[in-house]
């Protein structure tokens, strides 16, 4: 029997030096095959070096945010002081199609400069904090930019959306990801007609509830995969500093640790699956 591709991406690489040391760990044990950085966190120009060490076997992508943190530049409509906004107004603003246009634009651009300026070339995917990338007027913005950096066939997009049925099948958080299924759609047809790849199903979505057993989650994670699964997942290590402002905290352990085990190995090969890289996937 074949085994089928699977991405694994850790979100939110430069968060906070926890989250960060985390998922180093989780890329030098091999257990993901990707990670999506905050190029907007002060330790992001820092930490850069450090996952570039891990190029030849994982993809580093921008993990796009305006939800946590300071932006890049001043946004004066978006954040006038200094912070970005959380989760709820965002997504209100954008479903409205109140948000400031020329400052999400601007901002996008930002990110990704910083990436390129770190890494010397291109992420190799872009998704979102909070899955901000699917969202109206962001996803517009996203596309158009990505686009005139020539990005087209070159570079990944998350796809944060999936179909009633494969949810159904995995039955893990899924208000979230029918609320996700609901604001992603036609994302990734906009995206295939500008020549953007994406993943054609989605899996990942958590309470962050320390007490949860992951481990068994993640065996659900692994239902109703397509030809490109993604799983997006949140390993790390708890920081001393709370002022980092990292709110998931406990979970990210309990997360890690499971990518760490053996019951993970063994997940994936009961499942016939095996770690693959997006640009492998994307000359396939």
């Amino acid at each position: 029997m074949s085994t089928s591709s699977l991405i694994l991406c850790a979100d939110d690489y430069a968060l906070s030096p926890g989250v960060t040391r985390g998922i180093l760990d989780a890329l030098a044990a091999g257990r993901i095959n990707a990670t999506g950085a905050m190029t907007n966190r002060p330790l992001w120009k820092v930490m850069a070096r450090e996952v570039a060490a891990f190029e030849a076997k994982a993809d580093i992508g921008l993990h796009l945010n305006f939800t946590f943190g300071a932006p890049l530049g001043g946004m004066p409509k978006l954040a006038p002081s200094g912070d970005l906004p959380q989760l709820r107004p965002f997504l209100k603003a954008a479903r409205a199609g109140t948000l400031p246009r020329e400052e999400i634009r601007a901002q996008i651009a930002r990110q990704l400069d910083a990436f390129e300026e770190a890494m010397g070339h291109a992420p190799a995917f872009i998704d979102g904090h909070q899955h901000v990338q699917v969202f109206p007027m962001v996803r517009e913005a996203l596309l158009d930019e990505a686009m005139q950096r020539g990005y087209a066939g070159k570079v990944w997009l998350r796809d944060s959306s999936d179909t009633l049925l494969h949810i159904l099948r995995r039955r893990v958080e899924m208000p979230k990801a029918l609320v996700l299924a609901w604001l992603g759609r036609h994302f990734a047809s906009e995206a295939a007609r500008l020549g953007f790849l994406t993943n054609d199903s989605f899996a990942g979505f958590s309470s962050f509830d320390p007490t949860r057993d992951y481990g068994r989650d993640f065996g659900h994670y692994l239902r109703a995969p397509g030809e490109r699964h993604l799983i997006m997942c949140h390993p790390g290590h708890v920081d001393e500093d709370k002022s980092a402002g990292d709110e998931v905290t406990l979970s990210r352990e309990n997360e890690l640790s499971f990518l760490l085990s053996g019951d993970f190995a063994k997940k994936l090969e009961a499942s016939r699956f095996e770690l693959a890289l997006w640009s492998r996937m994307k000359r396939a």
